[in-house]
């Protein structure tokens, strides 16, 4: 194997810190074709779905990709705005806050970049970047406040296989989780306390979080206890009693058992029992995207007031609010600790062309 230099390396290049944040991923348009390409690349990676590949290859390919995705592209209009994929300019705007707030602290020797797990700007590509810029140190921010294998650890696979084909590899270090980092979870209940402060407060408060097979969990994956670790940190912050909120789980796909209760369900469950009015938040996302917009703001809305549901109202992620990217740089700022942004160049640069280095 042929491993990749910097092309732009020079003795003189200043070394810099480079802090990568990371989400799932978004198709370039809510269009059919791009939906296949995105769903292929998602739905392939084993960490996504723990299938025998032979197996999962043919459903995937011969089943699902032949009819999701125009399923798919249909929802995705609906989220669409002049500024493309919810997800990708939000992600873009988390970037640049936390860039302008690093910058101020660290000046030009921080480099902020963001990157997807899956579609555009894709980790390998950002990765090369940032390493032409000079980073020789990196630290990698998923942006997943509970640790889940099949989105966490993914991110550690594509940003390890990305390194693996590199000369020179920078000082590495990977933030698993921040579900009870403090300010994460007075940003989280500030934002839900703001909504009060509007719009009043509903019958039920509801953590909905994006599920995963019961399966992972009986295998290890702390996914589970992370989110209702989350969701008591923020029911104690918000003084709420037991019976005031509660928990679910959203977006389940296939038809083995996944992580209960089920968010469509309990709604349904509420309205019939006599439950007027809901509010619902989503902690696990950083921001907001299809799952978030369509899923829970629209979708499930319709499942509660079918039932005989009179109020619903989804409360928006942190997206790139103050709060959020004063948030971010605290946990990043954590993480840094015993990282210097200053550098030996000159030195580097005068023992180098002793030895005969041009540049």
């Amino acid at each position: 194997m042929k491993y990749q230099g910097n092309s732009s390396f020079t003795h003189k290049q200043q070394d810099k810190i480079g802090i990568l944040i990371t989400n799932l991923g978004t198709p370039d348009a809510p269009k059919k074709t791009e939906l296949k390409r995105y769903l292929r690349e998602f739905l392939s990676d084993p960490r996504v779905v723990e299938t025998p590949r032979l197996l999962w290859w043919m459903i995937l390919n011969l089943v699902i990709l032949n009819i999701r995705p125009k399923r798919s592209a249909k929802a995705y209009s609906t989220v669409w705005t002049e500024r493309g994929s919810p997800l990708l300019f939000h992600t873009q705007d988390q970037s640049d806050g936390l860039n302008k707030v690093l910058k101020q602290k660290y000046g030009e020797n921080i480099v902020v970049e963001f990157a997807m797990r899956y579609g555009s700007p894709s980790i390998d590509s950002v990765i090369d970047n940032m390493l032409n810029q000079g980073v020789r140190k990196l630290l990698v921010l998923p942006l997943y406040p509970q640790y889940c294998a099949s989105t966490t650890a993914s991110t550690f696979d594509a940003v390890a296989a990305s390194l693996a084909k590199k000369r020179l590899i920078p000082e590495l270090r990977f933030i698993n989780h921040y579900h009870d980092f403090p300010e994460y979870i007075e940003a989280v209940a500030d934002k839900i306390r703001q909504h009060w402060e509007s719009n009043g407060r509903a019958d039920k408060l509801i953590f909905t979080y994006h599920g995963i097979p019961k399966r992972y969990l009986l295998n290890g994956d702390p996914y589970h206890c992370e989110c209702y670790k989350t969701s008591r940190l923020l029911a104690e912050n918000l003084g709420l009693n037991e019976d005031e909120y509660l928990v679910s789980f959203q977006s389940r796909f296939g038809r083995e058992e996944w992580l209960q209760p089920y968010t469509d369900k309990t709604l349904i469950e509420l309205a019939q029992q006599g439950v007027k009015s809901v509010q619902l938040v989503c902690p696990g996302f950083s921001a907001d995207c299809l799952e978030t917009i369509e899923e829970i703001g629209i979708e499930n809305r319709d499942y509660f007031m079918d039932a005989g549901g009179e109020r619903y109202e989804y409360i928006p992620a942190l997206n790139a609010e103050s709060t959020h990217i004063d948030m971010m740089a605290k946990l990043v700022e954590q993480h840094l600790q015993g990282w210097s942004v200053n550098s030996d160049t000159a030195q580097r640069f005068e023992l180098a062309t002793t030895l005969g280095a041009k540049d």
